[in-house]
């Protein structure tokens, strides 16, 4: 690649940067970060300029999907091609995360590699065709730019609730340019332990719903979780679980009535909501311990696994050099365009390692070779 179409796309990765679009779940609307509005405006303003179609899907709330087509020369396409990253980011903890800095051949700040470094590879990909060939003969390309992505997954859902099947849809998310055709689920439950209040000075005249869920953390910890390793996918390993906070009683001197923990279980492909929580039911049947459930994100996020024999899978597979498929343990927005019927695969510049830290940056070269790749493969198609 020359050295001016390097130096553009940092330059253009550079914009996306220092645009701010955090996820609403993480700002409040007058922080002046709030939403992915802008740089979906941004983004629409240079794909009209290119003479590409452009739709606007809403959402929720005045958040939009962008969608951008590159339609085929043919007036009944025969491939259809969806390339799908999403706008939105995690919270901003210093104005210097929006000020984008090279160093060392790394482009450092907010949404480098997630997933800003996909955005400008696949977007700049399609204006890259659309320049070279005005639309391919009999294959139509999409750019889904998709909103909140790093919350509820509303922009993919909304977008899989009227999309037509789709010969291949790659999803950005940093994957050192590797094509991932796996990735685990991600259930967010509360789990309450219920109890009795009574005076402090006399405990025995309540139940102390706090002891209760020492016990049901103590066994997740010491036999569940060990037992989870034991189950282990070829692409994905073992589900895991993480109990990440625990909150209970009011003060000292009252036996609490209720304590309730919040874990985060990574799932496999065949496991579901329902097994989960048939398997805690299980562990606090067996300690004389009653539960219940509430899902605190408010959606399931579903495993995904594409079959890589998939002609269409093959040939992305190939494009990007893998030998083999490959999974990652992070879960994202193919498992919702997935349930399409879409064949899906996860595809971007950048290392996950550096996704949600402090000092976000992506390798400049990860950047170039995927938006090389991408131009490479949308190329080849009829």
């Amino acid at each position: 690649m020359s050295a001016d179409k390097t130096e553009y796309l940092s330059f253009f990765l550079s914009e996306l940067i220092a645009i701010p679009s955090v996820n609403p779940a993480f700002s409040a609307p007058g922080e002046g970060h709030y939403g992915e509005q802008r740089i979906a405006g941004f983004l629409e303003e240079k794909a009209v300029k290119a003479g590409l179609s452009v739709e606007r899907q809403p959402v929720v709330d005045g958040r939009e999907n962008l969608l951008v087509r590159l339609p085929s020369r043919s007036r009944h396409p025969e491939r259809r091609i969806l390339m799908a990253p999403h706008l939105d980011t995690v919270s901003i903890h210093d104005e210097r995360q929006l000020r984008p800095a090279v160093r060392d051949g790394k482009l450092h700040g907010r949404g480098a590699c997630d997933t800003k470094g996909s955005v400008a590879a696949m977007f700049q990909a399609l204006l890259d065709v659309a320049e070279k060939t005005g639309g391919l003969g009999k294959t139509e390309i999409v750019f889904a730019g998709l909103v909140d992505e790093e919350c509820q997954q509303l922009g993919s859902r909304k977008l899989a609730s009227v999309l037509p099947r789709m010969d291949l849809a790659i999803i950005g998310e940093p994957t050192e340019c590797q094509c991932v055709t796996a990735h685990k689920g991600n259930l967010w439950q509360r789990i309450t332990v219920r109890g009795q209040s009574a005076h402090g000075a006399q405990p025995h005249l309540g139940i102390n719903a706090i002891a209760g869920m020492a016990r049901l953390v103590t066994a997740l910890e010491e036999s569940y979780v060990p037992s989870l390793a034991r189950t282990r996918h070829p692409l994905l390993g073992s589900p895991t679980l993480n109990t990440g906070t625990i909150r209970g009683g009011t003060q000292a001197n009252i036996v609490p009535d209720s304590c309730h923990i919040e874990v985060d279980r990574r799932t496999l492909p065949g496991e579901s909501m329902e097994s989960f929580r048939q398997e805690i039911l299980k562990v606090a049947e067996s300690l004389d311990v009653e539960i219940e459930f509430e899902d605190a994100k408010g959606v399931e996020c579903p495993p995904m696994e594409t079959d890589p024999v998939i002609p269409m899978v093959q040939s992305f597979m190939q494009a990007t050099g893998n030998s083999r498929p490959l999974g990652v343990n992070y879960f994202c927005d193919a498992a919702i365009i997935r349930t399409t019927g879409t064949p899906c695969v996860v595809f971007g510049p950048g290392n996950i390692d550096q996704a949600h830290t402090e000092d976000e940056f992506i390798e400049i070269g990860s950047l170039i070779k995927a938006h090389s790749l991408l131009t490479g493969f949308l190329m080849q198609q009829p």
